[in-house]
């Protein structure tokens, strides 16, 4: 195991070590927060409580959700930088991003931007959006590599008279990077081109996302970093089109104007929406958001470091893939050559590991190549990063078709 130093576990105000705030398995290392994020113990038992709530007297508490999402969302809009009267909550980025498509009327030969980074299931809701009026979808080409001037040049590129909409990250989820989107969305306004954001990684990363990601529309998750229980997500905007914007289910909510009709749908579990202030409150009072945000920065760092350098002995380039602009929490590692071509292959070499040796990982691939997206939180130990080192690196190699060197130690 390499000699760089690693993040200490981190103390909580409430918890000796940061670790025992969450209900991870502990048989498992936990190396992917990003994708599916991680609940603490407290914000769950509150989150069971809420339930209780509703089981004991559901006569009670249905006809009366509608007032508490609302109060949950004036709670929950400013740790974006958003007004509530803009914010609304939905399940999660995709079904943001459906109520925006849904919205929308193109006509046949308009076009949709979007870059090679998105999401996937963005990407195909934007693909159907141009099916259904003939339009067509470009894909922009970022570079790893691009600076942030470079990457609203690309747009400027490729933008033409028949643009109408672009869709583009604020943090990339496969590449895990930064992008201008403000700056993207304000050069594209003057000609007529509306800009949709996805920020879902966003929420907790960056302070005041929804107005550091500009846009017409602005979505992301607050289960991910913020830790809400999973399906709960903001989408907000001042569009002076708002009004367009419908729940994706109809409820007895739908006479009410945009965003009150959000509030109330039905019987689906609101509860993770009820639960998001109090899981953002858990970090800031277990440590504070700006505190938290520096401790995964260097969690990542480290821990990008040690894995990178077990790898070297057996890579042509350096695996650690440096980003113009990083984000607190997740790091690039390129794999050996021949894993992770595609995303079929990520996802797969994902779970192969997952059942092999107990580690989640998040492995991506971007222009046919492979890569592990480290994922960290605040509960992240030098312990976990030893444990990908000496548990995924040989099977790593080993699926690479590639004999670990016996003057190289990798454990």
């Amino acid at each position: 195991m390499t000699d760089t130093p690693v993040a200490a576990p981190l103390r909580l105000n409430s918890f000796a070590r940061a670790r025992d705030a969450w209900p991870l398995d502990p048989s498992i290392i936990h190396l992917n927060h990003g994708s599916f994020g991680a609940v603490p113990t407290p914000v769950v038992a509150h989150q069971d409580e809420l339930r209780r709530r509703a089981d004991r007297n559901p006569v009670e508490w249905f006809p009366r959700i509608g007032e508490r999402v609302r109060a949950a969302r004036e709670r929950t809009a400013p740790f974006v930088g958003a007004r509530p009267e803009d914010s609304v909550f939905v399940p999660n980025a995709s079904a943001a991003a459906t109520v925006v498509y849904n919205a929308l009327r193109l006509e046949a030969g308009d076009e949709i931007l979007v870059t090679d980074h998105g999401y996937g299931a963005v990407t195909m809701g934007a693909q159907r959006l141009a099916r259904r009026f003939g339009a067509q979808v470009r894909t922009v080409g970022i570079p790893l590599s691009a600076s942030d001037d470079e990457v609203v040049q690309l747009f400027a590129e490729a933008r033409t008279a028949h643009t109408r909409l672009i869709v583009v990250d604020q943090i990339t989820s496969p590449t895990a990077r930064r992008l201008p989107t403000r700056r993207i969305a304000e050069d594209a306004a003057p000609h007529g081109i509306r800009t949709l954001v996805d920020g879902a990684h966003a929420p907790g990363l960056i302070p005041d996302a929804a107005v550091a990601g500009g846009g017409d529309w602005w979505f992301g998750n607050m289960h991910k970093w913020p830790c809400a229980p999973r399906g709960s997500a903001l989408l907000v905007t001042q569009a002076h089109d708002r009004q367009e914007l419908w729940p994706l289910i109809d409820s007895w909510g739908a006479p009410e104007s945009f965003p009150g009709r959000f509030d109330t749908q039905g019987t689906i579990d609101a509860t993770t929406y009820l639960s998001t202030p109090a899981a953002i409150d858990f970090i800031e009072q277990e440590i504070g958001w700006a505190t938290a945000r520096e401790a995964m920065t260097g969690m990542a760092d480290a821990g990008a470091e040690a894995i990178a350098e077990a790898l070297r002995p057996y890579s042509d380039t350096d695996p650690l893939t440096p980003l113009p602009s990083p984000v607190p929490s997740m790091r690039l590692i390129r794999l050996p050559q021949g894993l992770g071509a595609t995303r079929e292959d990520a996802d797969e070499l994902r779970m192969q590991l997952l059942d092999e040796v107990g580690v989640e990982t998040a492995f991506t691939s971007f222009r046919g190549v492979g890569y592990y997206r480290l994922s960290v939180h605040l509960y992240t130990e030098t312990s976990d990063f030893e444990a990908f080192v000496e548990r995924c690196v040989p099977q790593l190699l080993r699926r690479a078709g590639i004999g670990i060197r016996s003057s190289a130690s990798i454990s």
